[in-house]
């Protein structure tokens, strides 16, 4: 089984079938022919059925079974020989099309699947009061209630924090931690060493409260890490939020992600101005996973102010950063994005990375270079790797926002991507960063009028990213112990 270093990761998110064009053998395929040399891990987004359910395979109807379209749990455990796998773990919700919840739908209180359900009764009871209501944090414009109405004729208000047909689990229930128990058997069994934790901040509801993010919530996700580290894998919590929130959260888990980063690079490129990422980064957590995009949108609340309490970005910065991404794409960004499609979240802009940045190959591979001189674990989104644009065309079938982001390729297509040269240069800094044991070590930063360095150093071995911020050109800078120092153009990476 291939080893790395904790902290000097380098990771893949991929859906199986819209990288591979299909199955579980074929993305190992890819992996260890095109792609190869390129990562130490990889997080495959939802394999559970059906995977082209309402929000792709995060609406499971088996959270313990592998859509068979794709293969196997043995493919799986093959997979995970090679290529340290993160799964994702659906904690807040599942399919209304779910067996449980069908036989929910035909027996109603009698089904031994109620408790599993969290109805709006179970935390406000018979008549809830309007404040308390209006109190619950939203993440999307549609109601968190779904009248549903059983077999018997009653309508029932189930919670649906995300779509009508995801209904909220209880987890302080028995069968609810039964659930979460069987799928993390099933992960242990079949060789699972990373778990996402999606949507934890909503896991626990409480009446008087904003039901995201309270203390419970935090033992909630305690109590599961532990009972994932005892199993022997490793938590990630996946959480949008105020940054502070998320500082917070980290002393608590294994591993965050930094969603301030995406917006923070886009702001420093399209300012020239580092001073935001720079002062998140004395301060961000160090247990993080680093992202640019992910297969949702862009986030804009991480980096936003909250009840009062400054952001990293201010408001203005934060509506020129939107709307310079929305002339970047051309327009395409807002076709997907807010009331303009379905399935939409209140805080992320719907953009392919490459689109954000106007199809711009040097400042498309500046932004990947600060990504990865950035403390964490890198993980790179397949459409990002792939440099993919926006996918109107796909958006305008589905109607769903963050499919604009969500590409198809085929082994034919990712061979055609793979010879782009803004993706030969992606590669060839991913391989040379890999080669770099500085990162194994302590970070640091200097910002100064022109020029905003990014420098690790360990055990005799250091490495450099220096930006020019006028003009937005970059130097590699690294040196192996006992060995002379090397220094490379950023741009030249792709001649």
């Amino acid at each position: 089984m291939k080893t790395a270093v904790q902290h000097n990761q380098i990771q893949l998110i991929t859906y199986i079938d819209r990288l591979s064009g299909g199955k579980i053998t074929d993305l190992q395929a890819l992996l260890d022919g095109p792609l190869a040399g390129l990562f130490d891990g990889v997080h495959l987004l939802p394999f559970y059925p059906p995977i082209d359910g309402e929000d792709a395979g995060f609406d499971p109807t088996d959270h313990t079974a592998v859509d068979s379209r794709l293969g196997n749990w043995t493919d799986i455990e093959r997979l995970a020989a090679d290529y340290p796998l993160m799964a994702d773990m659906i904690v807040n919700h599942m399919s209304a099309q779910s067996p449980q919840f069908l036989d929910v739908l035909d027996k109603g209180d009698a089904s031994p699947f109620w408790p599993l359900f969290l109805t709006r009764d179970k935390v406000f009871g018979d008549t809830p009061a309007a404040a308390e209501l209006a109190a619950i944090y939203r993440p999307r414009p549609t109601p968190c209630f779904s009248d549903i109405t059983l077999r018997n004729g009653q309508t029932v208000p189930f919670w649906t924090t995300f779509t009508a047909n995801q209904i909220d689990i209880d987890v302080t229930s028995a069968p609810g931690a039964a659930y979460l128990q069987a799928i993390l058997q099933r992960f242990t069994d079949h060789g699972v060493k990373y778990i996402r934790l999606d949507a934890a901040g909503y896991a626990i509801k409480k009446a008087g409260s904003s039901c995201f993010m309270l203390p419970e919530t935090f033992d909630f996700i305690a109590q599961l890490s532990e009972q994932a580290k005892a199993r022997g894998m490793t938590c990630l919590v996946e959480i949008h939020g105020y940054h502070k929130t998320q500082i917070d959260i980290a002393k608590r888990c294994d591993l965050v992600y930094d969603f301030a980063l995406p917006p923070l690079v886009l702001h420093t490129l399209f300012s020239k101005d580092a001073t935001a990422l720079k002062n998140w980064l004395q301060m961000a957590p160090r247990n993080c996973i680093t992202v640019l995009d992910t297969h949702d949108g862009i986030g804009i609340v991480d980096a936003a102010d909250y009840q009062g309490q400054p952001g990293l970005l201010t408001d203005p910065q934060l509506d020129a950063l939107v709307e310079q991404i929305h002339q970047n794409s051309g327009g395409s960004s807002k076709l997907a994005t807010g009331n303009a499609a379905n399935n939409v979240d209140l805080y992320q802009v719907n953009c392919s990375f490459y689109d954000a940045l106007g199809r711009n190959d040097n400042h498309y591979l500046l932004a990947r270079a600060i990504q990865l001189f950035c403390p964490g674990i890198s993980q790179i989104y397949y459409g990002g790797l792939l440099a993919a644009e926006n996918d109107v065309a796909l958006l305008q079938r589905t109607g769903v926002g963050r499919d604009i982001n969500r590409p198809y390729f085929n082994t034919c297509t990712v061979q055609q991507a793979v010879q782009k040269p803004v993706v030969q240069a992606l590669f060839k800094l991913i391989k040379l960063r890999r080669t770099m044991q500085a990162f194994n070590g302590s970070f640091n930063q200097q910002l100064n009028a022109d020029s905003y360095q990014l420098h690790w150093q360990h055990e005799g071995h250091q490495a450099s990213l220096t930006i020019t911020l006028s003009n937005l050109s970059a130097m590699l800078s690294w040196q192996h112990q006992g060995e002379t120092l090397q220094q490379l153009a950023l741009a030249s990476l792709l001649s």
